[in-house]
């Protein structure tokens, strides 16, 4: 296995868990010169001190990093692919925005020209935001998803999605039946599951507009493609919780309403959870489902501050998603940030949250959660070359924050604070670089092949 270059950098990676109490404070690794030899394949074959990495590879090129701020590549694990163009429309609950915001614009989708160029933009933004690694609410409509996961390959990121399905409330065109979500289903896993860094995700919207025969088809599906994921809302809203109640009477709880058609599993990811009863923590505990938390956009519909500790206490796995378009943009950097606000504002109800925390629900908690833990989420040998440069602007809030910083715990807080899309410089997925200088580029390249400055 061939070693075609030596990264030399300064940085951050959580390979421990900050929230175990074993791990030693701060939480996160820190090296100020590292080497990362990097096999042809994209894998991490080596780790070091820069002196020590470069002497067992004697006349391999040395890509020098140490000007910026190399992390893991980002993880968004709740992320909505039509939603692109509706992000920051504010001043509404849930129920409201989706009738009014939402909805109306993922119907557009239809369009197969539109849907190609939203999944342009939709990929170029996670890309320029630094996100590598994402768990993507589809579309309603199959040749969208088809034509968002042509473009994720085309740039060689890690996205995992699916046709979204509802039979109820929704408007007419985002409306399947049971036999037609689980044919459509399995047409787009037998293309894409497992094809390159793509995987497929069941994802009926929410129990709200799904009824339990398309659950049981989303069953079905889950069951027949090996290793797909699910994903789904449940208690983002308290009157979404409540027609929800009032839907399904014959069931427990909202988690109920999955985890009857036996949905639950180590690869089901539940998005906000705002709202849960100690017996759903509980149920979710015990399959080990994970929790996708969306600060910025349960802060923008009013959906309530996210009970981090009680989730935590009960077992259940926590990470991050931008939740695009109600969330404020696709830059987890900045859901961290709202995350450690909203704690803080919790008092002792809350969590404490550090740099570290912040970068491990950023990173490699999204991984783990993803089922990806043995693959990516931090820069340990072994694992795939999956990272994001942060080298800010001259002049810039981060660029002055980081050269006044006083600690590696202290730069680390600023990135949370200061780093959007900006300050993104470099962007690797498996050692392919997908991203330069602000600019994407596809890693399989179609006409016209020019690199192009990211949407947003």
């Amino acid at each position: 296995m061939s070693v075609p270059v030596v990264y030399r950098a300064r940085a951050y990676d959580t390979p421990d868990d900050p929230f175990d109490p074993a791990t030693a404070a701060p939480g996160f690794r820190y090296d100020d010169d590292l080497g990362l030899a990097v096999s042809d394949d994209g894998v991490i074959v080596m780790r070091g001190p820069y002196a020590a990495v470069a002497a067992a590879h004697p006349g391999t090129p040395v890509l020098d990093l140490r000007a910026g701020l190399l992390l893991p590549g980002l993880v968004d694990t709740h992320v909505h692919f039509p939603q692109v163009r509706v992000i920051g429309a504010l001043g509404m609950p849930l129920l409201e925005w989706l009738e009014r915001c939402a909805l109306p614009e993922e119907v557009h989708l239809g369009s197969p020209d539109y849907a190609a160029t939203i999944a342009e933009e939709f990929v170029a933004s996670l890309i320029a935001a630094g996100t590598t690694t994402s768990l993507v609410f589809g579309s309603h409509f199959a040749p969208a998803v088809d034509l968002l996961l042509a473009e994720a390959e085309r740039y060689g990121l890690r996205v995992t999605t699916g046709l979204v399905v509802s039979d109820r409330i929704l408007p007419e065109p985002l409306l399947t039946t049971p036999d037609r979500a689980y044919a459509e289903a399995l047409g787009l896993a037998s293309r894409w599951h497992g094809r390159g860094r793509i995987r497929y995700a069941v994802t009926p919207r929410f129990a709200l507009s799904a009824s339990d025969p398309v659950l049981a088809a989303c069953a079905s599906v889950l069951d027949e493609v090996g290793g797909s994921l699910f994903t789904t809302h449940v208690n983002e809203n308290s009157a979404e919780v409540a027609t929800v109640a009032g839907q399904f009477p014959h069931r427990d709880h909202y988690v109920d309403t999955y985890d009857h058609h036996g949905l639950l599993g180590p690869l089901s990811v539940l998005a906000h959870d705002v709202h849960p009863t100690d017996a759903e923590l509980d149920v979710m505990a015990a399959r080990r489902t994970s929790v996708s938390w969306c600060p910025t956009s349960n802060s923008a519909l009013g959906s309530g501050i996210f009970p981090l500790r009680r989730h935590l206490a009960a077992g259940v796995r926590v990470a991050l998603g931008s939740d695009v378009g109600a969330g404020t943009g696709f830059s987890v950097f900045k859901e961290g940030l709202q995350a450690y606000f909203l704690q803080h504002l919790l008092g002792d109800d809350g969590m404490p949250l550090g740099a570290g925390h912040l970068l491990h629900l950023s990173t490699a908690a999204g991984a783990a959660a993803l089922g990806l833990a043995d693959t990516v989420g931090d820069l340990s040998e072994g694992k795939q070359f999956d990272a994001v440069l942060l080298r800010p602007p001259p002049g810039t809030a981060l660029d002055l924050g980081l050269r006044h910083a006083d600690s590696p715990e202290s730069a680390l807080g600023k990135v949370f604070a200061l780093a959007g899309d900006a300050d993104v410089a470099e962007v690797w997925v498996g050692g392919d670089q997908v991203a330069s200088g602000g600019f994407v580029r596809p890693v399989t390249p179609r006409e016209p092949a020019a690199p192009r400055r990211p949407a947003g």
